[in-house]
């Protein structure tokens, strides 16, 4: 970062006129004429108050090629950033540290699936139109624009923007979904090196009551090759300063519970933060088309969205769509593998990746019959064991792209459910709902069909039949509902329950958030509207505390050494569970759950699997039985020759815990408040180092909210303070009773462009629960305009 540090450096050295005048030339043009190649008759842009264009249209392919140009004018940066991380080409510019990102990335073959996958493509069809003039919109504003700053910053050249980066894009978008990488290892490790005792509280089994009610042996150069892969995959992700997929909530109630008599849609999907933030708001109009939508990076087609007459919300479906398989390699001939009762050579390829400021580094690229080796993420691994995977994304057909283009314009619910059914990979609950009164839920997906007794949630043995397919579920098996009797639907990431009872393995969520929403809904005495919405999306509230706490507080009494001790442990036990600012009990809750995890389990796991564990799924469902198990294996330290219990971890925890955050936030407990110790920074990519942070991060902000709570404020499980890491990507709320006055939020602001009005004007107003209006009535949307941008035709 030296040479961007330089940079930036000699722009501030130049003066203060000159810095203005460079960083003048950097801003969105919101207001004025401007000329727009292939357009068929003038375009009308308008700019709310939050920056959020409203464009007006006379033909579909004139409309996303202007929503091309201007989602280019504020969001460049994190359209080239998001297609280099999808395309392994971020140390290009970035340099050497990012080279296990980009060999990661080649070996996840997203490049060469999105080169497959365009050519497959009907180039006549709306989709493609449609998406081309999109990327023709966004290159003509990289042809005839100067570069954003951070282009400068880090050297970065001007390159068109093509379908197969938007394929691409898609790609990363379900490998984010993927918690295989980041599970399989560390439960493969505890069942094959410790024993199944040790699995017993992680609760691997399907329940069919629904939660709201060997491979070959591996030796230690695999596992930590496996343990390299599960920390690449979770580092890849938080090096590169881009959003991350984690949950979300998203409910509708029918009108016969709503104070309107309309059905009523709320939805905040849960994304790890950044700057800028995920999505870019847009009202788009034409001719037989109007959709107020949240759009992605290179992503023509909203994937959140309302009208007048129908909205959805999205949360993630979390089912296991990515098998690990290790392959029985042949010990006279170390390229082929045991496969379906012979030897069969597996395939491979040579790229190349191009490393700022050193020579290329060369890799080969493996494959197995099961699908792609992913030690080659890690060049010339130790280990002896292929690893290959198997995924559904690359395995389906997948048209992501007709998918949302279609739900776009979904008016009616066999549309609507049409659609859906086209989502493949990733995995997607949609809950929509319309004015004519129907609320509907469909877990979008292709299952695929395992053999019978297979557990996914372990790495597979490749030389039998466990890692076969055979084939997939048709998605009228998927969970779904439509028009239920109780008059609401609720997806909070768990479990679902499927009307057949089949298992749908995955890496779902706890139950805590989902029964908490489902507990509120479900009382037929409120009548909903915006306001008692807005309050439940803002709820801090989870049972997930009280509940790890309760085998906990007679062990805690007994380990209170005094009466401020004593004091804090009836804190504990009177506390109900919430997460506002000025919160004790939470810091203290958190601080003493890591705790009691890293005493009872990083003996046995070690540094590296350990930090494995503390970012996946399955861990926040393991605790709480963790807590209540008096007699698991984890409680007994392997390095001492006594037998410890979990009344000697759980005391040496709180004391571990107490000195912590006294050395942390001084010796009076009264300022051990969760806002003190538990905030959010939006980190922009160049914002990961300093002094770059103060200039291009937003925050930090005192966040409330926690993981599992529906106001979904989350950080890593870990020692304080804690940095939160994902939550709600935006708020949503319609009534369909007045569609035209949604309410919603952005995290942060619409612009990505540092220095511009709307980089973080929304940032305070977030933190603090607040709504913005989402204008669609073109008075209103004129009454509220800030600027006036008319794009013209002209000839190239």
């Amino acid at each position: 970062m030296k040479r961007p540090l330089t940079v930036l450096a000699l722009v501030i050295m130049a003066g203060t006129g000159s810095a203005a005048w460079y960083l003048h030339g950097k801003q969105p043009i919101r207001d004025g004429l401007a000329q727009l190649g292939g357009l068929q008759a003038e375009v009308v842009v308008r700019y709310d108050e939050r920056g959020v264009p409203h464009i007006r249209a006379q033909n579909e392919t004139d409309l996303y090629r202007a929503l091309g140009y201007v989602h280019a004018q504020d969001r460049l940066f994190q359209m080239e950033m998001i297609r280099r991380l999808a395309r392994g080409e971020l140390a290009e510019v970035l340099g050497p540290k990012l080279v296990e990102t980009d060999r990661l990335f080649r070996s996840l073959r997203l490049r060469d699936h999105a080169a497959e996958y365009v050519a497959r493509q009907d180039k006549q069809s709306p989709v493609w139109l449609a998406l081309q003039a999109y990327l023709d919109g966004i290159n003509q504003y990289q042809a005839n624009h100067p570069r954003p700053l951070e282009f400068d910053v880090l050297g970065i050249p001007k390159r068109p923007f093509t379908a197969e980066d938007t394929v691409a894009v898609s790609g990363y978008l379900a490998y984010s979904f993927a918690a295989a990488f980041r599970t399989e290892p560390v439960l493969t490790y505890i069942r094959d090196t410790l024993g199944s005792d040790y699995l017993k509280d992680f609760d691997l089994a399907w329940h069919p009551e629904g939660m709201l009610k060997q491979s070959g042996a591996l030796a230690a150069a695999d596992w930590r090759d496996l343990n390299a892969i599960a920390r690449l995959s979770r580092e890849a992700l938080e090096a590169a300063g881009l959003p991350q997929f984690e949950g979300s909530n998203a409910w509708a109630v029918a009108g016969s519970r709503t104070r309107s008599g309309k059905p009523l849609l709320a939805g905040d999907p849960h994304i790890r933060f950044a700057t800028p933030s995920v999505w870019y708001e847009a009202q788009l109009s034409a001719p037989g088309f109007e959709l107020y939508g949240h759009h992605q990076a290179l992503v023509p087609f909203a994937m959140l969205g309302h009208n007048l007459q129908f909205g959805w919300s999205l949360t993630m479906f979390q089912n296991d769509d990515l098998d690990l398989i290790a392959e029985k390699v042949n010990p006279d001939n170390p390229n082929q593998v045991w496969y379906h009762g012979q030897w069969v050579e597996l395939k491979s390829e040579e790229q190349s990746i191009a490393v700022k400021g050193q020579d290329p580094v060369r890799l080969t690229l493996r494959s197995s019959p099961h699908g792609p080796l992913i030690n080659d993420a890690l060049g010339n691994a130790g280990g002896k064991t292929p690893i290959a995977m198997w995924w559904g994304f690359l395995e389906t057909e997948n048209p992501l792209l007709d998918a949302f283009y279609r739900l776009d314009r979904a008016d009616t619910l066999d549309k609507a459910r049409g659609a859906v059914a086209n989502i493949q990979a990733p995995g997607l609950n949609v809950v929509w709902a319309n004015a004519s009164g129907d609320i509907a839920w469909w877990a979008a997906a292709k299952l695929v069909k395992r053999p019978a007794g297979v557990d996914p949630n372990f790495i597979l043995d490749g030389s039998g039949t466990a890692a076969d397919k055979d084939g997939f579920y048709p998605f009228n098996e998927n969970p779904q509902e439509e028009n239920p009797p109780r008059g609401y639907i609720v997806s909070a990431n768990f479990q679902p329950l499927p009307a057949n009872g089949r298992p749908i393995p995955g890496y779902y969520n706890l139950a805590d958030r989902g029964r908490r929403l489902n507990q509120r809904l479900s009382d037929s005495s409120v009548k909903w509207d915006l306001q008692n919405s807005q309050a439940l999306q803002l709820d801090t509230g989870t049972g997930y505390g009280p509940r790890t706490l309760a085998p906990l507080l007679p062990i805690l009494r007994d380990a209170a050494g005094n009466a401020e001790e004593k004091a804090l442990v009836e804190r504990l036990a009177q506390w109900q569970g919430d997460y506002p600012l000025d919160s004790v009990a939470a810091t203290l809750f958190n601080q003493l759950l890591y705790q009691i995890a890293h005493d009872a389990m990083h003996d046995e796991l070690g540094d590296a699997f350990f930090d494995s564990l503390l970012s996946t799924r399955v861990l926040d469902s393991m605790l709480p039985r963790l807590t209540a198990d008096a007699d698991s294996p984890w409680w007994d330290k392997r390095a001492t020759p006594q037998k410890e219990t979990r009344a000697d971890i759980v005391k040496g925890a709180w004391q571990a815990s107490l000195e912590h955050l006294r050395e942390l936030l001084g010796p009076d407990p009264a300022h051990w408040q969760w806002g003190k110790a538990h905030t959010l920074t939006h980190v922009h990519p160049l914002g990961m180092q300093k002094p770059l942070d103060r200039l291009f991060n937003v925050g930090p902000f005192e966040a409330p909210g926690s993981h599992e709570t529906p106001n979904n404020f989350s950080a890593r499980v870990g020692p304080a303070p804690w940095e939160v890491t994902y939550g709600p990507s935006t708020r949503r709320l319609i009534d369909f009773a007045d569609p035209a006055h949604a309410l919603g939020i952005n995290p942060v602001g619409q612009s990505g462009v540092l220095f511009d009005a709307h980089y973080a004007d929304q940032a305070q107003s977030y933190v603090e629960g607040l709504y913005m209006p989402e204008h669609y009535l073109d008075e209103e949307v004129k009454a509220n305009s800030k600027g006036l941008l008319k794009l013209e035709p002209a000839n190239r």
